[in-house]
């Protein structure tokens, strides 16, 4: 996967990675994909809700000791 920016969100709690998301979104095109790295576990439905919502696209959630990492296409 070609990723065009990764967010390093880990340590953040509730809503801040959602926040930097939104953020990081802004810093890319239309069609380039935002690597979203967090430990927080409200995040696997909260970004999924998000892109859902927004119509960013979800590409792929990756889960490894307690460490998410989410792939995320700008629309």
């Amino acid at each position: 996967m070609n990723v065009n920016k990764v967010l390093d969100a880990k340590g953040l709690a509730c809503p801040m990675p959602l926040v930097k998301t939104k953020k990081a979104l802004n810093e890319v095109n239309v069609g380039e994909i935002l690597e979203v790295i967090t430990t927080d576990k409200g995040a696997k439905t909260d970004l999924a809700a998000w892109c859902k919502a927004t119509g960013n696209e979800l590409l792929d959630m990756k889960e490894e000791n307690d460490v998410f990492t989410f792939y995320i296409k700008k629309a």
